[in-house]
Parts: C-alpha cells; sequence; structure tokens
C-alpha cells in the first residue's frame, strides 16, 4: 500500500509528456485527437506526433508529446479524448 497522497503527484510541471489515443484507422483520426489536444495546450508540431497502424490496418495509435502545464491540463485532455466516441482507449 503506498503512502503517497493520489492528489501529490510525481510529475513536476511543466514537462513533456506523452498522450496516446486509439481508434479505428482513418484518414481523419491523427487530425481529431491534435484538434481536441490543441484545446488544452500549444498545438504540437510535426515531430510531436506520431501515428501507427496496427498489424491487421484497423487500428491506430496516435503519440502526441505535449508541453504539460499542470495536472488539471491533462485530466482535461483525457476527459476531452475518451468522450470521443471515436476514441477507443488513451494513456
Amino acid at each position: 500500500m503506498s503512502d503517497q497522497n493520489p492528489s501529490e503527484s510525481v510529475l513536476v510541471f511543466p514537462c513533456r509528456f506523452p498522450i496516446k489515443a486509439m481508434g479505428l484507422a482513418d484518414e481523419h483520426f491523427e487530425g481529431l485527437v491534435i484538434e481536441i489536444v490543441s484545446r488544452h495546450a500549444r498545438r504540437p508540431v510535426e515531430a510531436d506526433v506520431s501515428a501507427r497502424l496496427s498489424s491487421g490496418g484497423k487500428w491506430v495509435s496516435v503519440t502526441l508529446t505535449v508541453e504539460a502545464e499542470s495536472r488539471a491540463q491533462l485530466d482535461a485532455i483525457y476527459c476531452d479524448l475518451t468522450a470521443h466516441e471515436s476514441i477507443v482507449w488513451v494513456i
């Protein structure tokens, strides 16, 4: 059992933080993820975004690295991503 308070973070802000979202492979999925994350963080540059198709080509994962300013900002990004019907999971 951990003695750490759940409200305490091991992250030190600001920090670079990767966010990965997965959904059905679609030509618009990467843009969708970028648009949602950009509501809360500076729009990522191309070098901070990568996409990878599953071996069968049905799924795509998009990873964005953002400059996170706070835990609240990350929570808002995760809430918006998980609320979208096209996004299956977020880590």
